[in-house]
């Protein structure tokens, strides 16, 4: 099936379903102009998957070559950026010509911003292996990498040519990263999808109806606001407190899946602490991440996660932004007075 992402600068179409990812090389060709493409692929999933896609790339008549970076959230620097770059100049890449990101959340953020960047912007094709990137992370045009005083902080806008999401492909996922994915799925039960939350603690839907559903949602948010200036905020639940998590542990010693479990179960407890999320939603929330595997709370103190709070990018003149729930599938977004947040964070986090 194709779900088409409407965006200002033209459509997206994801392709979903088993088997779709060999006609890799047909969907790049009938999205872009040009007649290379370089697959940028991490040494995990390069080891399973380069090989089948420049052979589907050059099937299509595409001059197709592939370069893979270090596994891991480290590899969204601006010295790998710096590689890319390169690389697709060695290459006799133009800016007609295609970047395939094939991998998970960091190799799409980090071959995404190469493509946005290169020449001032060349088409970027997205391929998610894994399931984080296949429900969220693919879709909607955000590339960034980090930098020591924080996530995602350095990037831009350039929504791709076209998605290419396989479910077949988690099969070689470890199941930790499938865990981790998860907690993007649930986050969209919170937001806007009760049903689908129930669906989860019920264990009545497969993965396949998981990639699609969230696939739906995410579409049909980035075409009301590419831009994230209004309701696609709403996908940054559990974000806020996750990212600092993420800065605080250090990039890739706890997973991005993982601190956005945190964050949700920390947003959910604040909100009720404000009186804004009906009681009962954290611990049911935290009940169903704890029985997926995932974590709902820091292990360490918080005056380091302060700090990183009133770094993020979400922070503004009057305090951070949240995502708080109303009740499970009704969200919003709520601004709360940083000496607000920091008297009540040892409270939220450690429960």
């Amino acid at each position: 099936m194709t779900i088409e992402v409407h965006a200002a600068g033209g459509s997206c179409p994801i392709y979903v379903g088993d088997g779709v990812f060999s006609s890799l090389g047909e969907i790049t060709e009938r999205h872009i102009r040009g007649v290379r493409a370089t697959v940028v692929s991490d040494a995990n999933v390069g080891n399973f998957y380069m090989d089948r896609a420049l052979e589907s790339l050059r099937c299509a008549g595409i001059s197709a070559e592939g370069i893979c970076v270090p596994a891991g959230e480290g590899s969204k620097s601006i010295e790998m950026l710096c590689t890319l770059w390169n690389t697709l100049h060695g290459y006799g890449m133009t800016r007609s010509d295609a970047v395939v990101a094939l991998g998970g959340g960091v190799v799409g953020d980090l071959a995404g911003f190469a493509a946005a960047t290169f020449m001032r912007g060349c088409p970027v094709v997205q391929v998610p292996t894994s399931l984080l990137a296949q429900v969220d992370s693919s879709i909607g045009g955000k590339t960034a990498i980090d930098m020591p005083y924080g996530k995602n902080l350095i990037g831009a806008f350039h929504q791709p040519a076209a998605v290419v999401t396989d479910p077949q492909l988690l099969s070689t996922l470890p199941p930790d990263r499938f865990t981790e994915g998860m907690a993007e799925v649930v986050k969209y039960g919170c937001i806007c999808d009760a049903e689908l939350f129930c669906g989860i603690e019920n264990g009545t839907v497969g993965t396949e109806e998981i990639v699609v559903r969230c696939a739906e949602i995410k579409a049909g948010v980035v075409s009301r606001d590419e831009f994230d200036s209004g309701e696609r905020m709403k996908l940054n639940f559990g974000h806020t407190v996750g990212h600092a998590v993420e800065n605080v542990m250090g990039y890739g010693w706890i997973s991005h899946g993982e601190a956005v479990s945190v964050g949700m179960v920390a947003s959910a407890r604040l909100g009720e602490r404000m009186g804004i999320t009906a009681s009962g939603v954290s611990e049911r929330l935290a009940a169903l991440l704890t029985s997926l595997g995932l974590p709902v709370k820091c292990e360490f103190g918080v005056s380091d996660l302060s700090r990183a709070l009133l770094a993020d990018k979400k922070m503004c003149s009057k305090g951070i932004r949240f995502v708080m729930l109303r009740d499970i599938g009704v969200s919003e977004c709520v601004t709360v007075a940083s000496e607000d947040l920091l008297k009540s964070l040892e409270w939220v986090i450690g429960q």
